[in-house]
């Protein structure tokens, strides 16, 4: 068996599928996890899974802009435990170096460490050093991304989630402007796009959708001429889940994303254009310390 029990686990985590049917999966697949989630999918029994199975680090996402909306920044900042994440003086780093980025608009997390934190006269990989130092834990500044334009942000759970949209608009940045551009960064938290438009998916990644569909409605028994058809809808239906503009509105669901923006626009006597968006989830793809049972109740009574 080229698998474990922890993988079979991690399988049902990631498609919500049952425990025998991921056996099945992985058996097949010879444990190879995304293989055996397109068994899965191929079979109808799971939909398209993240490619971060458990979200589990600790930390905070964060985001702001600039007094006047032409620059933001995104950034997240992991810690050890939760705990720490809601300490004053780490939510003051997060914001120092969140500053820096705005200020010096470093490329890397690597050239960003060599620049001197705002406020201080120390580079951040010394203010770093500094804070793990005194809060008395493993603090890694993981990734970020700043923009230049106009620029909405959105943080949601307390920093669980930070998004910042970019938009491309001739509208005057009053109180109706920031509550659609808010709009737009609550739906790319809750409904977490993975593409802008149609045209921002890769061909390999259509390709691939296709194949899962394709495979589906044969396992179905669906005619074979009339297969590329109803994966053509499909297709229709996977933009609409996973392409920010093609999604229905989670505040109206009568109207989609680019129907919303158009009708502000038009309200708003100009046009408007989301262009970019980043969406930090806290902890995404990484996995938490592993302490055993015995050490976490210890840990506990401490």
């Amino acid at each position: 068996m080229a698998f474990t029990a922890q993988d079979v686990k991690t399988l049902r985590e990631r498609t919500g599928c049952g425990m025998m049917d991921c056996k099945k999966a992985l058996s097949q697949t010879d444990g190879d996890m995304e293989k055996a989630i397109d068994v899965l999918r191929e079979q109808g029994l799971a939909k398209a899974a993240k490619k971060a199975s458990r979200i589990a680090a600790e930390g905070v996402a964060y985001a702001f802009t600039n007094d006047d909306c032409t620059a933001g920044v995104a950034i997240e900042v992991n810690a050890e435990t939760d705990f720490v994440a809601k300490n004053a003086e780490f939510q003051a780093f997060v914001k120092t170096v969140a500053d820096t980025v705005l200020a010096d608009n470093p490329a890397t997390v690597e050239e960003l460490l060599t620049k001197k934190a705002v406020g201080t006269e120390m580079t951040v990989a010394e203010l770093l050093q500094e804070k793990i130092q005194t809060i008395g834990e493993n603090i890694i500044i993981r990734r970020f991304e700043r923009y230049e334009g106009t620029v909405a942000t959105y943080i949601h759970a307390g920093g669980k989630i930070a998004v910042m949209v970019k938009f491309d608009t001739d509208v005057t940045v009053n109180d109706a402007f920031k509550t659609y551009a808010k709009d737009i960064a609550m739906q790319v938290a809750a409904a977490s796009p993975s593409y802008l438009n149609k045209e921002e998916v890769p061909a390999d990644v259509l390709e691939h959708e296709k194949k899962i569909m394709k495979e589906q409605m044969i396992n179905e028994g669906k005619p074979a001429d009339r297969v590329e058809k109803i994966v053509m809808g499909k297709i229709g239906k996977y933009y609409e889940e996973n392409c920010l503009i093609n999604q229905v509105f989670v505040k109206d669901s009568k109207v989609k994303v680019d129907q919303y923006t158009a009708q502000t626009a038009k309200e708003l006597g100009g046009k408007i254009e989301i262009v970019g968006f980043v969406r930090f989830e806290k902890g995404e793809g990484l996995e938490k310390r592993a302490d055993d049972f015995a050490a976490e109740v210890a840990s506990m009574v401490k």
